[in-house]
C-alpha cells in the first residue's frame, strides 16, 4: 500500500517524530524542504508601485503588438 501526504512541521519535535517513524520502518521520507509554490502575485505583491505596475503593464502591451506586427 502506498499513499503520498504532503505535510507541514511545525517544530522540531514533528521532525523527531517522523525521524523515529522512519527508523522503525513506518514511514520513508522521499523529499524534505520542498517549497510550496505560491501564485506569482502572492510572490511579487506590494514590489511595485502601482505606477510602475502600470508602466510596466503598458511596455509590455507595446512590446507584444510589435512582436505581432512582424
Amino acid at each position: 500500500m502506498e499513499n503520498t501526504i504532503l505535510i507541514t512541521l511545525k517544530t522540531d519535535k514533528a521532525r523527531n517524530l517522523i525521524r523515529d517513524l522512519e527508523d522503525l520502518n513506518i514511514i520513508e521520507v522521499i523529499k524534505e524542504n520542498i517549497v510550496v509554490g505560491k501564485k506569482m502575485s502572492e510572490r511579487f505583491k506590494g514590489l511595485l508601485t502601482r505606477k510602475e505596475g502600470e508602466d510596466l503593464k503598458k511596455h509590455i502591451d507595446q512590446s507584444r503588438e510589435e512582436w505581432s506586427d512582424i
